[in-house]
């Protein structure tokens, strides 16, 4: 194992209170329009479908401000500002200052490190990954960073995770993903050649699925990374 790339968003950061039910509330009063705070969850959960269904994984706007309406509308909200309102939620997402990073990233990033593994990031995002680094003070551990914005194409495209070997300068093998996503982080490494770990921070899972290694936080990185060295 020479590098170690992860996913962005719900695997190193994840949303405060901007992003929350109180959140999109605040949103759509600033549009002119109610939604029901309490509906919030159920419309996350059914907005996904939105995210899921992108056939071509080319990287657009689009799917997102679906999403956002999505979950607007799930929440109660009408009327013609609909649009306008998601139009902001999609670019308040790309702020940094607006998410927190989780506890286990710095510590888990200088073990790595200290182990001589290159660290890299890859997005399905349209937020500036320069400035997250430096918003967060990770450029002392990142090597690559490669958005699908900026690339074009969202995970699991393989476009974007050659691009990142390359731009390491690794073969395939020799690159581990890190993601939340089964489909967009696992599925994607995979079939590129990468090895691929599923961090799942909260839920039922316990064990790995589809042969695939399952970790609850971060910090069993490293020694998993051993034991995947040490089992060669």
């Amino acid at each position: 194992m020479k590098a170690v790339f992860f996913d962005v968003d719900f695997t190193l950061i994840y949303p405060g209170p901007t992003f929350t039910a109180e959140g999109y509330t605040h949103f759509a009063l600033r549009h002119g329009f109610y939604v029901d705070a309490a509906r919030f969850d159920l419309a996350v959960a059914s907005a996904a479908m939105e995210l899921d269904g992108i056939e071509d994984d080319i990287y657009r706007a689009e799917p997102f401000l679906r999403y956002a309406e999505h979950v607007l509308r799930g929440m109660g909200g009408e009327g013609s500002d609909l649009r306008k309102c998601a139009e902001e939620i999609y670019e308040e997402w790309a702020d940094c200052r607006h998410f927190d990073l989780y506890d286990d990233v710095i510590e888990t990033f200088r073990q790595l490190q200290l182990m001589g593994l290159s660290i890299g990031l890859i997005s399905n995002t349209h937020r500036c990954l320069d400035a997250f680094q430096s918003h967060f003070a990770l450029e002392a551990f990142v090597t690559y960073a490669i958005s699908s914005y900026e690339h074009g194409y969202l995970k699991p495209h393989p476009t974007i995770f050659h691009e990142a070997l390359r731009s390491v300068g690794i073969d395939p093998p020799d690159g581990l993903m890190i993601g939340d996503s089964m489909a967009h982080d696992v599925v994607g490494a995979q079939r590129v050649g990468m090895c691929a770990v599923l961090l799942v921070r909260s839920g039922s899972h316990t064990t790995a699925v589809d042969n695939v290694q399952i970790i609850r936080t971060l910090t069993e990185l490293p020694s998993l990374i051993q034991r995947f060295e040490s089992s060669v």
